[in-house]
């Protein structure tokens, strides 16, 4: 009997040992390490991820450098000594970040830039939207209200790469024409941090200098835009001198049909922000990622002086103006209908979608 009972337990011993993997799994951490809250997508896209990572039984753990790039790298090599298993980083400098992402790549612990380029052959991927198309697409919405005259070129932050391949686009679009003598560039300039409140007094600088006689201005987001409307609003310009934007924002959108941002650029975050954790929890599992292309640095920056290559992964943009913003943005739910015509009498909005 004694021996049965023996028995009997060395059997149980080894079926709990044979599922006990199960129930002690790992949870997967995902860090998420972003620039700044400043940028209206930010906090919004955290929300999504964080939602998305815990139905998938994962942690997130985030957090925000607020427009300091040596913070950013402290709090990556944070997140590694918190044992997460990948990292998820929104670069506020995409040079200065290269540094972290080696470092964590030391320590086996895959990162994703997250729409923005982290200047690095050390990422295990760089996910985001097609960056040069959003250039061209934001000229082009400008050329169809003024093809000639006096231009304004508002770029975003100086150390977001994505500026860079804005106005790569922006310029293919453009150059032509200032090679005609058509379009006189009158003024150049970079919005340090993307702020709204740089770019408003960027903007009355460029106007007194100027002396108001400007005809368009390619801005490079919403907020930027939104910004340098301030200083138009107070010449009498706004609604008058196209502007473009980027983001489809809610306040970007409501400044469309309030006949004021003539265009922005929509991009479906709704997109990119499941992909980054899927990729994150397959990158965390050790599977393989589909839909890879791999880009050369150089080609992804623009700047002949870095080597080596990145896994990327890009999603396609829409224009948006008056024509299409209901279309695209509001029926499809990426704004909400009261945001966008709050201010605009009953009698003169679309039917509630």
């Amino acid at each position: 009997m004694k021996k049965a009972v023996t028995g009997l337990l060395a059997l149980c011993a080894i079926s709990i040992c044979a599922v006990m993997p199960a129930f002690a799994e790992k949870q997967i951490k995902i860090g998420l390490s972003i620039s700044d809250f400043e940028t209206e997508r930010w906090p919004v896209e955290q929300a999504i991820m964080t939602k998305l990572a815990n139905e998938q039984g994962a942690q997130l753990i985030s957090q925000v450098a607020n427009h300091d790039a040596k913070l950013q790298n402290d709090q990556i090599e944070n997140m590694v000594l918190q044992g997460v298993d990948v990292i998820i980083i929104i670069a506020e400098d995409g040079a200065a970040a290269a540094s972290a992402v080696a470092s964590a790549a030391q320590d086996k612990i895959p990162c994703i830039a997250y729409d923005r380029l982290v200047k690095s052959d050390k990422l295990a991927a760089y996910i985001s939207f097609d960056n040069v198309e959003v250039g061209r697409t934001q000229a082009r919405g400008v050329l169809k209200k003024v093809d000639s005259g006096n231009f304004v070129m508002l770029g975003g932050s100086p150390t977001d790469n994505n500026a860079v391949l804005f106005r790569k686009g922006q310029m293919e679009i453009i150059q032509p024409l200032v090679d005609k003598g058509q379009i006189k560039i009158v003024a150049d300039q970079w919005v340090e941090n993307w702020s709204p409140a740089n770019a408003t007094k960027i903007m009355e600088n460029i106007l007194t200098a100027q002396q108001n006689k400007i005809d368009a201005v390619v801005a490079s987001n919403d907020g930027t835009a939104l910004g340098a409307l301030q200083a138009m609003k107070a010449q009498g310009l706004a609604g008058k001198v196209p502007i473009s934007g980027q983001d489809a924002t809610a306040a970007g959108c409501k400044s469309i049909v309030e006949n004021e941002l003539t265009m922005t650029v929509y991009k479906d975050v709704r997109l990119l922000s499941p992909m980054a954790i899927d990729m994150a929890i397959k990158l965390a599992k050790g599977e393989a990622v589909e839909g890879l292309k791999s880009y050369s640095l150089k080609e992804l920056t623009l700047d002949d002086k870095l080597t080596g290559d990145v896994p990327c992964k890009f999603l396609k943009v829409v224009g948006v103006d008056s024509s299409n913003v209901y279309d695209e943005i509001v029926k499809s739910g990426f704004q909400k209908y009261d945001d966008i015509y709050k201010d605009i009498p009953e009698d003169k909005r679309p039917p509630r979608p």
